[in-house]
């Protein structure tokens, strides 16, 4: 039965996968063909060719490698200045020259004279911007609705004010981590445990501060630094005021930091419970998790050092990075693990959003081959032929994206690499949610 819950898991992640990679594409597409664009391909996958359809000019199907899809804009590549596009001449000046041409000749195989008009590098820069940025604006819509339905519709989790364990000695953070840590004789009591906290205690006030949430509790004790404490609580009906002395001890400096840092310390955690939230938490949420998902993007290359280091039998971090391989097994835990229904549907619908608000900031990196690249030199072709009619100057025309090919070979190589890294640690040393 866990084998077909995984199994389960993982098939309904990877279509939820596909159905964001299609709806990208789609979000690329759509515009184009609005703006006049022609489109000749719309594919979910790479490789070989599964299935396929033609209707009008484009051709639609899936591929047989799930890891991604394209759409083809004819005219992508721009001509030389003065070259006619349906005749690329094909470079021997020097390797450089000869990539940038004949990428320009591959790109206008399949120009027809009619498609004057129609290419890509043709428009106006701001129809260029929407195709582009559309795709990703598609992912970041994807994980708004997503955020929104799990959290307006099912809930989040929240700390309540009663408390749900109480440890029995202090054991600093970086060793808590440690699964098979616990407390030794030579570990200090924990000031919980010493004052006679009991779980289902709910905590009323804080040496005379009331507290409405956990929120309102912790700033207090993580301040309350080798002092006394006088808490108040409610047990059974009664209230009951327990006395202890705080102790400094190291935990991590925020959830998910890897950074430690030395606070005050009761030794008690809060009991969680599932409340659905307003439009507002959602926006918030999400503002979080676009600025967390920016800088885990500015640390990549540290983390990927750590990915390497765990292919070889080094210790895998459980916030490392991983491939598409590793969130799909991550699915399967989840869906044959002991959670409630509710909450391995939810824990999918997370995994979910939260791989296309990556993918959504991964893709507006400026930087060619991927969208955000195309959108630089758009705006910039935006502010060049702005300038040149605020001043009265010729316009100076396109920009000439075929230019940056040796760095977007270079960057699509480097993407590739790191990817082929991430899929062979997420088999030989994946990330795991429950132990065993």
């Amino acid at each position: 039965m866990s084998a077909l819950l995984t199994f389960i898991g993982v098939v309904l992640f990877v279509i939820g996968i596909l159905v964001s990679v299609g709806l990208h594409e789609m979000g690329h597409m759509l515009p184009a063909k609005a703006f006049g664009m022609k489109v000749t391909q719309f594919f979910v996958g790479f490789g070989k060719t599964v299935w396929s359809f033609k209707r009008g000019e484009t051709e639609y199907g899936i591929k047989a490698i799930p890891a991604g899809g394209f759409v083809r804009i004819i005219g992508m590549l721009p001509p030389a200045k003065g070259q006619d596009p349906t005749k690329v001449r094909k470079a021997n000046t020097g390797p450089i020259q000869s990539m940038v041409e004949n990428a320009r000749s591959a790109e206008y195989e399949t120009i027809q004279p009619g498609d004057d008009g129609r290419l890509f590098y043709q428009k106006v820069w701001w129809k260029k911007l929407i195709v582009m940025a559309s795709g990703p604006l598609v992912n970041v819509a994807i994980a708004f609705v997503l955020f929104s339905g799990l959290f307006m519709l099912y809930g989040f989790s929240v700390a309540q004010t009663t408390v749900a364990t109480v440890t029995d000695c202090v054991i600093p953070a970086s060793e808590a981590a440690k699964p098979d840590r616990k407390c030794e004789p030579t570990d200090k009591e924990s000031p919980a445990k010493a004052a006679g906290f009991k779980v289902g205690d709910k905590i009323l006030s804080f040496n005379g501060t009331p507290i409405d949430s956990w929120d309102d509790l912790t700033p207090l004790i993580r301040a309350n630094t080798d002092k006394p404490a006088t808490i108040v609580v409610e047990r059974e009906g009664r209230q009951q005021t327990l006395t202890t002395n705080t102790i400094v001890n190291q935990v991590v400096e925020k959830p998910g930091s890897d950074k430690f840092v030395s606070v005050g310390f009761l030794g008690v955690s809060p009991e969680q419970k599932v409340v659905r939230q307003d439009f507002g938490f959602v926006v918030n949420k999400m503002g979080e998790m676009t600025v967390g998902t920016v800088q885990a993007l500015g640390r990549f290359p540290e983390k990927l050092v750590g990915v390497a280091k765990a292919i070889v039998g080094g210790e895998r971090e459980q916030d490392s990075p991983m491939s598409i391989v590793g969130a799909s097994r991550v699915a399967g835990e989840v869906a044959s693990s002991d959670l409630t229904v509710g909450q391995k549907g939810s824990s999918l619908v997370l995994l979910l959003a939260s791989l296309n608000l990556f993918l959504a900031l991964f893709n507006f990196i400026p930087l060619l081959p991927l969208d955000g690249g195309h959108m630089v030199g758009a705006i910039w072709e935006g502010i060049r032929r702005g300038f040149a009619k605020l001043f009265g100057r010729p316009d100076p025309g396109y920009v000439d994206v075929a230019k940056l090919l040796p760095i977007a070979y270079v960057a699509a190589s480097v993407i590739v690499v790191m990817g082929v890294l991430l899929v062979i640690a997420d088999i030989v040393n994946p990330i795991k949610l429950f132990n065993g």
